[in-house]
């Protein structure tokens, strides 16, 4: 199928375009975006995909599904557009890069400028309906993100996975940590944030990880 999306992921996933649950999915997506309101905008299903190709990932952040309030959404989790207030996830996150390396608070919520740098800011599930979380999972997302992660880990050294909240941390089942370093916490989200995301320290983790192999560091 015509799967627009970069073209160093679309041959690291060649060989999921064409099985019965991406045909299932495509569908699925299609419908969905033709009958309600769907987030993100269709052209940005794939942009965490394509603002941070394959070979260039230094570290991977996983989210779950997309915000699903009006023009929150642009396809990199937890990122939202310049001028969109940020989610009070992204608020903490900010925080605790804040108290962790000494970087300001960023005029925007825009994450684009992690990605441009190798961030890798992939949700677990691509799409969702207006004011319905988790409305689209279960239906094939979770196979081709799964696999997106099972092609760095199995294909890429010294990646550092940075996992928040349960759902996160469960998907580290399927990373070598052999090959790369995996950073686990509770979620930045204000019902938990202050149980151990504040103070986890995983944005200089990461960077000193990245420096030990020779990988220019994060401008968080």
């Amino acid at each position: 199928m015509n799967v627009r999306i970069e073209e160093s992921w679309h041959n690291a996933l060649a060989d999921q375009w064409e099985l019965p649950y991406f045909k299932s999915l495509t569908d699925f997506v299609r419908a969905q975006y033709a009958a309600t309101t769907v987030y993100p905008p269709a052209s940005k299903i794939f942009a965490a995909f394509d603002a941070c190709p394959f070979d260039k990932v230094k570290v991977v952040i996983l989210g779950q599904d997309p915000y699903h309030g009006p023009g929150q959404a642009n396809g990199l989790c937890f990122s939202v557009n310049p001028g969109v207030p940020f989610p009070p996830s992204l608020v903490n996150i900010f925080k605790e890069v804040s108290s962790d390396t000494g970087a300001s608070c960023p005029p925007d919520g825009d994450l684009s400028r992690w990605a441009r740098q190798g961030v890798f800011l992939l949700n677990s599930v691509l799409t969702v309906e207006q004011g319905h979380a988790a409305s689209h999972a279960s239906h094939g997302w979770e196979t081709l993100t799964d696999a997106a992660i099972m092609a760095l880990s199995a294909r890429r050294e010294h990646i550092v996975f940075l996992l928040w909240g349960n759902y996160a941390i469960n998907k580290g089942r399927l990373i070598d940590r052999n090959r790369h370093l995996v950073l686990s916490s509770v979620h930045p989200s204000p019902l938990s944030a202050h149980r151990g995301f504040f103070g986890n320290k995983h944005f200089s983790q990461a960077n000193a990880y990245l420096q030990a192999h020779n990988l220019a560091p994060i401008q968080w």
